[in-house]
C-alpha cells in the first residue's frame, strides 16, 4: 500500500513538472513572439526616422544652393552699385567743369532767378503740399491706432458651449448614465448642465451657455470620475463642494487680475465681484480678460494726453463690474456698476468713469471720456468679440428668465441648445395637475413674447424628497 502511493505521489510529481515545463514554454514563446513583434515596430520606426532623415538632407543642399547663389547675386549688385557710383560723380565733375560753376552756386543762381517770377505758384503749391500733409498725417493717426489694436490682440471670440471630459475608458459612460438614466438626470437636473454622450470613444461632452454653470460641472464630473463612487446622493454632495471651491476661485481671478494691473486697495467683496467676471462674457469676449486689457489700454492712453493714469486705469478695469449682477438686477450694467462703486465709497470721478461710458450719464472728466474709448478699441479690434454667441446667450437667458416669472417655480435651466426648458417646481405648491398646467402656460407664453427656430420643449420636474435620520 505505501509503495503504491509513494508511485502516484511520482506520478502526481511527474503531472505537475510536465505542466510547469508546458506553461514555461508557453511563456517563452509568448516572450519570443512578443521579442519579434518588438523589433519589426522598431525597424519599422527607423525605416520612417532613415526616410525623414534623407528628405532633410535633400533640403538642406537644396537650401545650400539657394544660399550661394544669393550670395553671388548680392556681390554682383554691389558691384554695379560701385560702378553707378562712379559714373554719376563722373558726370557731375564734367558738368560743373564745363558750367564754371559749382553745385551749390548753381542752385543758388536758379532759385534766385525764379523766386519773383513764380512767387504765386510757389504759395500755392506750398498751400497743396500742407493739405497733403494733412491727410497723410490722419492717415498715419489711424494707421497706428489700428497697428496698437492689433498688437494687443491677446483674446478672441473662442467662447465655446461646450466642453469635453476626457474618461479613463469607455464603461464610465455607463456608470455615468447610471441604471435607467437616474445618474445622469440627477447631474443635469442639479447643475442645470446638459450631458452628451456619444460613441466618441474616450470621452463625453457637457454642454450649456453658462460659464459657471459648465465649470462646476466638468470639475464635478471629473472628481466623481477619480472617486468612483457615481450615484445621486454622491452627485449631489460632489456638485456642492465643488460649488463652494468655485467662490475662492472667484476670488482669487479678482485678486490676480488686480496685481496684474498693480491696483490695490480694493474691498475683498469687490474683488469678488470682480473674479465673478471670470464667468461673463460679452459678444462672445471674455469680460474679465476685456476689463484687464481695457485698463492696460486706458493707462497707456492717459499717460500719452498727461491725464490721470491711476484714475483711467481703474475706470477702465471697473468699466463692465455691472455686468457681475446685471442678471440680478434690473437696469444697464452701467448704471448698476456705478451703483456699486459708490457702495464701496470708490471716488465719485471714478463712479462717473463707469457710468458714462455707454452715455448713460455725462461724462464729467477727461478720464472718462478715455475709458470710454479704450472700452471701444478692445471691443472693436479684430477677433475681439462675435456677436452671434451673444445673441444665442441671450435668448438662452430670455427663457430661463421667462420660466421664472411663473409662481412655484424654484429654478429653471435652458438646456439642448435652448431647445428645451427644465422647470424644476416647489413640490409643496405645485400639485401634478398644476404641474401641466404650469407646463402648458410657459409654452404659450414663449410662443408669444420669444422669437425662435423650430420648437422649445417645456418639462415641469416636481419632486418630492422627505428626510429623516436615525439615531
Amino acid at each position: 500500500m505505501k509503495e503504491k502511493m509513494m508511485y502516484e505521489a511520482e506520478q502526481k510529481a511527474k503531472e505537475i513538472i510536465l505542466d510547469a515545463k508546458n506553461e514555461a514554454f508557453k511563456i517563452t514563446e509568448a516572450s519570443k513572439r512578443e521579442e519579434q513583434q518588438r523589433r519589426q515596430n522598431i525597424e519599422k520606426i527607423e525605416s520612417r526616422l532613415m526616410a525623414k532623415e534623407e528628405a532633410l538632407d535633400q533640403k538642406t543642399e537644396k537650401l545650400d544652393l539657394v544660399k550661394t547663389k544669393l550670395e553671388e547675386k548680392s556681390v554682383e549688385l554691389r558691384q554695379r552699385k560701385e560702378e553707378l557710383d562712379a559714373l554719376e560723380t563722373k558726370w557731375k565733375n564734367e558738368l560743373e567743369r564745363i558750367a564754371q560753376l559749382s553745385k551749390e552756386e548753381a542752385k543758388e543762381m536758379l532759385l534766385k532767378r525764379y523766386e519773383d517770377e513764380f512767387k504765386d505758384d510757389i504759395v500755392l503749391h506750398i498751400k497743396k503740399r500742407e493739405e497733403m500733409l494733412k491727410e497723410e498725417s490722419d492717415k498715419k493717426a489711424k494707421k497706428i491706432i489700428a497697428q496698437a489694436i492689433q498688437r494687443y490682440a491677446a483674446e478672441v471670440a473662442t467662447e465655446s458651449t461646450a466642453t469635453v471630459v476626457e474618461l479613463p475608458n469607455d464603461e464610465m459612460k455607463g456608470r455615468i448614465i447610471g441604471r435607467e438614466g437616474r445618474n445622469i438626470n440627477a447631474f443635469e437636473q442639479k447643475t442645470g448642465i446638459d450631458v452628451i454622450v456619444d460613441d466618441t470613444p474616450g470621452s463625453i461632452l457637457i454642454s450649456g451657455f453658462d460659464l459657471m454653470r459648465r465649470y462646476i460641472a466638468k470639475q464635478a464630473l471629473e472628481e466623481l470620475i477619480k472617486d468612483g463612487r457615481i450615484h445621486p446622493t454622491r452627485i449631489e454632495e460632489t456638485v456642492d463642494k465643488v460649488t463652494k471651491e468655485v467662490n475662492n476661485l472667484i476670488k482669487e481671478s479678482g485678486e490676480k487680475a488686480c496685481f496684474e494691473l498693480g491696483i490695490t486697495g480694493f474691498p475683498p467683496d469687490l474683488i469678488k465681484l470682480i473674479g465673478r467676471l471670470r464667468f461673463r462674457t460679452s459678444y462672445g469676449q471674455n469680460v474679465l480678460k476685456h476689463s484687464v486689457e481695457v485698463g492696460f489700454l486706458a493707462a497707456a492712453i492717459a499717460g500719452e494726453m498727461g491725464a490721470d493714469i491711476d484714475l483711467a486705469k481703474k475706470a477702465g478695469f471697473l468699466h463692465d463690474i455691472g455686468k457681475a449682477v446685471d442678471h440680478e438686477i434690473e437696469g444697464s450694467h452701467a448704471i448698476i456698476g456705478g451703483n456699486i462703486a459708490r457702495k464701496f465709497g470708490l471716488p465719485e470721478s471714478l463712479v462717473n468713469a463707469i457710468e458714462s461710458h455707454h452715455d448713460d450719464v455725462p461724462a464729467q472728466t477727461v478720464e472718462a471720456i478715455i475709458a470710454a474709448a479704450a472700452d471701444a478699441i478692445s471691443g472693436a479690434r479684430p477677433g475681439a468679440r462675435r456677436e452671434s454667441l451673444e445673441a444665442y446667450i441671450k435668448r438662452l437667458k430670455e427663457l430661463e428668465a421667462l420660466a421664472n416669472s411663473f409662481e412655484g417655480v424654484k429654478k429653471s435651466f435652458a438646456i439642448q441648445a435652448g431647445r428645451e426648458v427644465r422647470v424644476i417646481v416647489e413640490p409643496e405648491k405645485i400639485d401634478d395637475l398644476m404641474a401641466t398646467k404650469l407646463a402648458f402656460n410657459i409654452a404659450r407664453k414663449i410662443e408669444g413674447e420669444l422669437s425662435y427656430p423650430g420648437e422649445i420643449k417645456v418639462s415641469v420636474v416636481r419632486e418630492m424628497r422627505v428626510v429623516d435620520y436615525a439615531k
